[in-house]
């Protein structure tokens, strides 16, 4: 919804997306000959037509109400495999879309680099609070501070203009981002070229 209030959605998810026949028409040889540093690709397909769209200069929207129903993973290992998709294509996709960035909204560029440059952060954070640990056996309260304030506004910024207080619930979800989600970033940023 706020990609779409600055002009163009930059990831149309799958299940959710819809597009015009003579749209897809046009883009369909590049779309199913999805390359990456000479091999084929076969995720992130959704966030790669995207950008396809974009680039041809077509316009996404975000359609608040509509529905749409998918399955999503009830177990860890499908939704570790997932999540090291998306990373993969964020990574991957983005490269493709920052040439498109300079025509687009100055917002939309802050959430493409937010959304790369993000992750990297709270590693560093992370890291240099667990050196921090090991090196004087003190505690990183600044670093704790930190994260945690940061998921607090998020979280509740997300409640407030939500007007639901469940939003804040998605606190919990911080843990995950830094010890399963983060090293999986990592990794797929080291094995991008694998499909």
């Amino acid at each position: 919804a706020a990609h779409a209030r600055f002009g163009a959605v930059m990831c149309c998810c799958g299940p959710c997306a819809m597009y015009r026949r003579s749209a897809l028409d046009l883009l369909l040889d590049q779309y199913e000959a999805q390359y990456f540093r000479g091999k084929p690709s076969d995720f992130g397909e959704d966030r790669h037509l995207t950008i396809l769209m974009l680039k041809a200069g077509f316009r996404t929207e975000y359609v608040s109400d509509a529905y749409a129903a998918t399955v999503v993973p009830d177990r860890l290992g499908p939704y570790l495999r997932q999540q090291l998709r998306w990373a993969r294509s964020t990574f991957r996709d983005t490269l493709l879309a920052l040439r498109l960035l300079p025509g687009l909204d100055s917002y939309l560029t802050l959430d493409v680099i937010g959304q790369n440059l993000g992750p990297l952060l709270l590693a560093f954070s992370v890291v240099s609070g667990m050196a921090q640990l090991a090196l004087t056996g003190t505690v990183p309260w600044w670093t704790v501070l930190m994260i945690a304030s940061m998921t607090m506004v998020r979280c509740g910024v997300a409640a407030f203009r939500a007007r639901q207080l469940r939003f804040l619930a998605f606190s919990l979800h911080t843990p995950i981002n830094i010890f399963l989600l983060l090293p999986l970033k990592a990794y797929a940023l080291c094995t991008l070229s694998n499909s």
